[in-house]
């Protein structure tokens, strides 16, 4: 197996404590040593030593609200008019993309198309493509009107969604996702701005058809995850045992009261940054000010910064990123919820980092072997030109990631300027 050995380093572990200098032993696919301070690893003549040129060796990065087959689009049903075969190709690129932008794992919160990210993570696991380790999801299970619903009385769309409605049909459509090889189920359990003013703070779905559907995936050993914004929403999805839970900006205190009970069993994701993105930076594709007040986007906005600044103090698990790869927030520019999960949340660079590692590496079901930089662990990692913890907007420029190492292997190396 080849040993290799990354000197003239600081480590970021992962556990949120401060980097230390140090030294990391890799052997084949596993980290095998870790050395901080003086203490030096004793070499060989079949080492490879990689001088990290003084920068800063941390866990590979975790998305936890993957789309990666959203290829930057403007407008939900641009999804459904990429052909199949195109679309697994843009995947791919985006799947690249990712990597090298340091996420060398991704949960994903939604496919475009039922078999797209299934393909892709197959392709993945055997070595033929490069991307980050995948956990494929199916399509949004939405209801008739609910979001992602893109349809028209005169005109039918497909876009991201799978329809289905009532108890029966929920229960078809979880068996038929499933046996088609998803990881993770991915309910809209509640409405969205994105459709209409105040649909964020009401439920798409009634209770028992998501009880069937929890029902369903549980029988069949899949994850489930949920677009949960509305308060009611994130009750149910605890109620009936939903693994993920995404947004819950209009979480109330009793809620979080009982998120926090549940904070052992649970992982959410507020996904600020297509809030911001979306309320400040989309005018160029139509979504003016004027647009902005009329979604009450704002509003939604400082709910989800009053609901995770909460969150924050209560010690539940929230990671930062997700909903990348729309025109105004496209896909290789995930980092950028760091540095908001910062902003707005009152998180500590350090902290940031520990959700987006240790605690990734929990998400993917993989936590005793992913997102630290700790012996035994697998080597997914990256070596950093300068401290993110001391600057941690210096992971969104791709430039400052010198090495993506994933299960061992180089995916991205450059030498230090």
């Amino acid at each position: 197996m080849v040993a290799r050995l990354f000197t003239n380093i600081i480590i970021f572990d992962g556990t949120g404590s401060d980097p230390f200098p140090g030294e990391v032993l890799v052997v084949g696919n596993r980290i095998e040593t870790v050395a901080g301070g003086s203490d030096r690893i004793a070499r060989t003549e079949a080492m490879e030593i990689v001088d990290g040129g003084g920068g800063c060796l941390m866990p590979g990065l975790v998305e936890p609200h993957g789309h990666i087959t959203f290829t930057d689009v403007a407008a939900l049903k641009e999804l459904g008019e990429i052909p199949p075969e195109e679309h697994v190709l843009k995947t791919m690129h985006n799947a690249k993309l990712l990597l090298e932008s340091g996420f060398t794992s991704v949960y994903s919160a939604a496919s475009a198309k039922p078999r797209t990210e299934v393909v892709i993570r197959n392709e993945i696991n055997a070595g033929r493509i490069p991307g980050p380790r995948l956990l494929a999801a199916s399509p949004e299970v939405t209801s008739t009107g609910g979001l992602g619903d893109e349809r028209q009385a005169h005109l039918d769309h497909q876009a991201l969604e799978y329809i289905a409605d009532g108890v029966d049909e929920v229960r078809k459509a979880v068996r038929f996702l499933s046996r088609e090889g998803v990881d993770t189920i991915k309910v809209n359990l509640s409405g969205d701005v994105f459709v209409r003013p105040g649909f964020a703070e009401k439920c798409a779905y009634s209770e028992e058809e998501i009880a069937a559907a929890a029902s369903e995936a549980h029988d069949r050993d899949c994850w489930l995850s949920c677009h949960a914004r509305a308060d009611r929403s994130v009750q149910l999805a605890l109620k009936y045992d939903f693994r993920v839970i995404y947004h819950c900006d209009y979480a109330t205190t009793e809620t979080i009261d009982m998120l926090e009970e549940a904070k052992d069993r649970v992982f959410l994701a507020p996904a600020i940054g297509v809030i911001y993105a979306t309320a400040y930076e989309a005018a160029d594709w139509g979504i003016t000010p004027e647009v902005v007040e009329q979604m009450r986007l704002i509003p939604m906005m400082e709910r989800c910064i009053e609901a995770h600044q909460e969150m924050r103090k209560r010690g539940l698990r929230v990671l930062p990123g997700g909903d990348y790869g729309f025109a105004w927030n496209p896909n290789g520019s995930n980092a950028r919820d760091l540095e908001h999960f910062m902003n707005f949340f009152g998180y500590t660079a350090n902290e940031t980092l520990h959700a987006a590692t240790e605690m990734g590496g929990r998400l993917m079901g993989m936590g005793d072997e992913l997102g630290l930089v700790k012996n035994g662990y697998l080597a997914d990692l990256l070596l950093v030109n300068g401290d993110p913890t001391a600057d941690i907007t210096l992971l969104q420029n791709r430039n400052n990631i010198l090495i993506v190492m994933k299960d061992g292997q180089y995916e991205k190396r450059r030498s230090p300027e």
